[in-house]
């Protein structure tokens, strides 16, 4: 079954394009013009994969819209489409629970990279010793792809998900932002270490009993993070 795409961009030129080369890679694309448009296509449309986001829209911001995804769709991808560059633009975007982020213009090349990625990350089987594991007070089902907190689940990004279980499976040693960066983002230079610490803040956000005095994600200062297997 192909993978199937959602493009959210109200100009027809740039939807029309990127369309076309997405189907050429062998995916299934859904086209929307509008906020209110891609709201009823991830409704109706089953199976998305990956949601491309315009941000500028003439109706709903496409932060607005990748809010709504992420709450009722937790396991879509989201790359943002945007022609914003400042540092906090692409903040908003990754806290409001966007994958990915790409400034226009952008090659179509560089973009299908982007997708097949974010694909990988989505789909990615992590080879460990057990289904689940176990770091009280937390329990993450690798066949399900759920983590939970005093058997309750905290609802992650596939993004989110993969950095969390590439730390709950190496709680012996400090990971640093390269190794995270090349675990789940891939072995490019597409991507900077920001994305690895907006992504650690925003799981911090859902996982810690208060994210400024983080407990269980230590921050290991100037190299990168570890997950803290006991909590006295």
């Amino acid at each position: 079954m192909k993978d199937k795409i959602l493009i959210l961009e109200d100009e027809v030129g740039i939807r029309s394009f990127v369309s076309i080369n997405l189907k050429r890679e062998g995916y299934e694309v859904i086209e929307a013009s509008s906020g209110e448009e891609a709201i009823n296509k991830m409704n109706n449309e089953k199976n998305i994969k990956i949601a491309l986001l315009d941000v500028m829209l003439p109706d709903i911001s496409g932060v607005d819209i990748c809010k709504y995804i992420r709450q009722n769709f937790e396991h879509v991808g989201i790359i943002m489409l945007t022609a914003k560059s400042q540092e906090e633009d692409k903040i908003e975007g990754f806290m409001s629970g966007a994958d990915d982020y790409i400034i226009k213009p952008f090659s179509i090349k560089e973009l299908l990279f982007r997708i097949s990625a974010l694909i990988r990350r989505i789909k990615v089987d992590i080879e460990v010793n057990s289904n689940k594991i176990e770091i009280k007070p937390f329990i993450l089902d690798l066949d399900k792809r759920k983590l939970f907190k005093n058997g309750k689940e905290i609802e992650l990004t596939p993004t989110e998900l993969s950095i969390v279980t590439y730390l709950m499976s190496n709680t012996k040693k400090s990971l640093s932002r390269e190794e995270i960066l090349d675990k789940v983002w891939g072995n490019n230079t597409l991507y900077d270490f920001k994305i690895v610490d907006v992504n650690i803040r925003r799981i911090r956000n859902k996982i810690e009993d208060d994210p400024s005095k983080p407990e269980y994600i230590k921050t290991v200062w100037g190299y990168g993070y570890c997950f803290k297997q006991d909590i006295n």
